[in-house]
């Protein structure tokens, strides 16, 4: 049986590595399609965000598994990308490992921020995505259900989901605080729809943000992102009022989603003619970015955020929370090692029955002859004798079954289970 995740993230690659290999719209369906078409009897699940891109693999048999080689390749040759360009930020882990990564990613143990609620249900739609595409299988299905269940252990048994504990909070609380004293006369730009904008709207408008626009493609998912903040000012408008739009605001929030860069160099210079050069803070939530990097050096006043740009707040925000990771990765080794209990039985369990109901059918077989043979014995006594031959089975069975216990540890024994199928006869 074989688990696998081969992936780079925030602490490996940088962004613009990241970008480059990003699943987003319409590519996640087309590299679902590819995978089973190159590994048609493997299972996948690909999880891509900001932060990291990653490919979960599961096979039962390892002979015919996917390997890390062949992974990156398909991501190389998928985004026209030289592997050469991105083999040094490529990880991988298999077995134990890489389902300890992955309970480790759902509970924002990996996290940028540590203790972000989005990953979560980043995780859970990525693992719905895989279902759309026919691309799970009985091992994705279990390794990411019991992710989802570890989140909720860590959230409900832990304080790391306490103070800014996302992107977007630590961004506009420590970025966007050393550029503005004040929130409240701002007017706010919102370029997307989606939850990652939902989430930043919601923090801001905590810090007194009480005018924002939405711009978005679809204008139905903008009016109704709008509609959840009654409270204040929200309007929405149509993709081609962008650029005045971009010329009116005092803080530009971007979470599109877009392959490509929504606003280039060019764009924003003749923004910047419109607007003059007051103050103006981006923060560019996108993976691939939104925003041409170049712009940050437009003049003095511009001042863009990228995901990479938050790494070290973030990593002081992690050491505040040293004694809440060790209580966390205490659950996750305790549900990994669950798991693979859990995964090892289901492939040990069905020998393990099949050569206890052979054995046990002979002895019953035995036992039957000896009744006739010794029909003077009381039943008292035959069910001691029967007794006997019960224990005798058990304790023949039980270094065979130990042996395939031990083995299970370290992973599927196919071997072993191959030599008792062979040695005692058992049909599949």
């Amino acid at each position: 049986m074989n688990l696998q995740v081969v992936y780079c993230n925030h602490q490996s690659a940088n962004l613009t590595v990241r970008e480059r290999l990003a699943f987003a719209g319409d590519k996640l369906g087309q590299a679902y399609q590819a995978l089973l078409q190159r590994f048609g009897s493997a299972e996948f699940v690909v999880l891509s965000t900001c932060n990291r891109v990653e490919v979960y693999s599961a096979q039962e048999s390892p002979e015919t598994a996917p390997t890390q080689r062949q992974i990156a390749e398909f991501v190389s040759e998928f985004h026209q990308v030289p592997l050469a360009e991105f083999s040094d930020e490529l990880l991988a882990q298999t077995g134990p490992d890489a389902v300890r990564h992955l309970f480790q990613v759902a509970s924002s143990l990996d996290s940028m921020v540590l203790g972000e609620p989005q990953i979560v249900n980043q995780v859970k739609e990525a693992y719905r995505a895989a279902q759309d595409h026919n691309a799970c299988g009985p091992l994705t299905h279990a390794m990411f259900q019991g992710a989802i269940r570890v989140s909720a252990r860590v959230r409900s048994e832990t304080r790391l989901a306490e103070g800014r504990v996302s992107i977007a909070s630590v961004a506009v609380g420590d970025f966007g605080r050393s550029i503005f004293d004040r929130f409240d006369d701002k007017r706010v730009l919102i370029l997307g729809a989606g939850e990652m904008a939902e989430e930043t709207l919601r923090y801001l408008c905590q810090e007194g943000v009480k005018e924002f626009v939405v711009v978005n493609r679809s204008q139905e998912r903008a009016e109704k992102l709008a509609a959840q903040f009654p409270n204040v000012t929200a309007q929405t408008r149509t993709w081609d009022a962008l650029d005045e739009e971009l010329a009116l605001a005092d803080m530009i929030v971007s979470t599109t989603g877009a392959t490509q860069p929504v606003v280039d160099l060019a764009r924003f210079r003749s923004v910047r003619k419109q607007s003059g050069e007051k103050p103006v803070f981006i923060l560019d939530l996108g993976a691939p970015r939104d925003f041409d990097p170049a712009i940050a050096n437009l003049d003095d006043n511009v001042f863009l955020y990228d995901i990479d740009a938050l790494e070290q707040t973030c990593d002081s925000n992690r050491k505040t929370r040293h004694r809440e990771i060790e209580k966390a990765m205490r659950v996750v080794d305790e549900e990994t090692e669950r798991f693979m209990q859990d995964v090892y039985h289901m492939a040990t369990g069905p020998i393990v029955k099949r050569l206890r109901e052979q054995w046990h059918d002979v002895s019953r077989d035995e036992l039957q002859r000896l009744r006739s043979k010794l029909s003077h014995l009381s039943a008292s006594d035959l069910e001691t004798v029967e007794r006997s031959m019960e224990r005798i089975v058990n304790k023949l069975l039980h270094p065979p079954l130990e042996a395939l216990r031990d083995e299970a540890k370290a992973g599927t024994p196919h071997g072993l289970i191959d030599a008792l199928k062979q040695l005692f006869r058992l049909r599949d």
